[in-house]
């Protein structure tokens, strides 16, 4: 299948080529349709699948007719980083289209936010919060939105953004189109999604497992060893980009320092930081200035690096689902991925949970006296498991 099955304008056509698209990935394929025949969606696939651009491209087709210069596409996320990586897709898939995206969220001035609405945007991509603040300011006004999309709404949920939702949903008078898609779908984003969406079409890609380009292991440790294992495994990983998960802001903010303090080109992601401070993390990390980020769940989320090449759980998550929801930030596209855990005894229980979830046991790797632990060995991308992406054009 090619894209040039959904006979997409030559405008967005043109975008397609410019992000280096030339094969439809699995959501892609079974959401495009049903999305420009205005049939409401509820889609679930991991992290790295092609989501985003599922629904960016019909929503440009549908918005090429029609008025221009007013609000008619708004797009929720949970976190600032997710929606300015959803504006940048737009950019890019819109750039020959002459639509104007805008992406909302606090943490900055809204000045700049108000005056781009105000200049006629047609899409809006928001946090709820900071949206909520300027529809009471009566600078967004809802009345003439014709497809709404709740991204990633499984975080949504756990961030407790569903009041907000709701009253985000009932400012919309219009009759619309309502696009849902979540990473994971726990019976309460199921039971929601049919409280919002008119006879929707449903699409699940991998049901709750993550995408199988990742190589996955545990490195059972006693608590006081975790850093020293951490370090060995970093010596290890060569030049790809490591992403680091901690349970917390504090520990993600010491980790950091202390791998820093150790030569490690390291810095941390997580919820104290001043959006200035998180945007000059973040690019660092994009750029390959600095290897290893440090990162709590949610501030992860918005975290979209091809080259991740390695995530490593230096605590363990809280739920299996959180652990999908990490390693599918690595094993992007084309790359073979690496997700390693590190376990102690009060950690077992929470392994079997994610084993059972994944229906096969992860493999222990043993880290005995002072060596260093040892990589589990590497295999080739087999043909099947490959998205059919060219890589990026080099930026001018």
């Amino acid at each position: 299948m090619s894209f040039e099955k959904f006979a997409f304008h030559p405008f967005i056509n043109a975008g397609i080529l410019s992000a280096g698209y030339t094969t439809p990935t699995p959501i892609q394929a079974q959401t495009i349709q049903p999305v420009l025949d205005g049939r409401d969606v509820l889609g679930m696939a991991q992290t790295g699948t092609g989501k985003t651009a599922a629904f960016v491209l019909p929503i440009l087709q549908r918005l090429l007719r029609g008025p221009r210069g007013r609000l008619r596409a708004l797009i929720l996320s949970p976190t600032r980083e997710l929606a300015e990586q959803t504006h940048s897709v737009i950019k890019v898939l819109g750039r020959k289209t002459g639509m104007h995206s805008v992406s909302i969220y606090g943490g900055v001035s809204a000045g700049p936010q108000i005056k781009a609405v105000r200049g006629g945007a047609e899409i809006v991509v928001a946090c709820p919060g900071r949206l909520l603040d300027l529809m009471g300011q009566r600078v967004v006004n809802l009345n003439a939105i014709d497809v709404l999309v709740l991204d990633e709404s499984d975080m949504m949920f756990d961030m407790g953004f569903l009041p907000d939702i709701r009253r985000i949903m009932s400012a919309i008078t219009k009759d619309h189109q309502t696009l849902l898609f979540s990473a994971t779908m726990p019976p309460e984003i199921r039971s929601l999604a049919m409280d919002m969406l008119k006879n929707p079409v449903t699409v699940e890609i991998g049901a709750s497992r993550p995408v199988e380009t990742v190589q996955q292991a545990v490195y059972p440790v006693e608590q006081e060893a975790k850093y020293a294992t951490l370090l060995g495994l970093l010596q290890q990983t060569g030049s790809g980009q490591v992403l680091v998960f901690t349970r917390t802001k504090h520990r993600a903010q010491k980790l950091a320092h202390q791998l820093a303090t150790s030569g490690v080109s390291a810095t941390s992601l997580q919820g104290n930081l001043s959006q200035n401070q998180r945007q000059a993390a973040m690019n660092s990390f994009r750029s390959g200035r600095v290897q290893v980020m440090v990162a709590t769940d949610i501030a992860a989320r918005g975290i979209d690096v091809t080259q991740v090449s390695h995530v490593i759980n230096y605590d363990v998550p809280d739920t299996a689902v959180a652990y999908t929801h990490r390693i599918g930030r690595t094993g992007r596209m084309e790359r073979l991925g690496n997700a390693f855990t590190l376990a102690t005894r009060e950690d077992l229980p929470m392994i079997r949970s994610i084993e059972r979830m994944l229906g096969v046991p992860l493999k222990r790797y043993k880290v005995t006296g002072e060596e260093m632990p040892a990589l589990p060995p590497t295999r080739r991308v087999g043909p099947n498991e490959r998205f059919q992406r060219r890589p990026m054009p080099a930026r001018q």
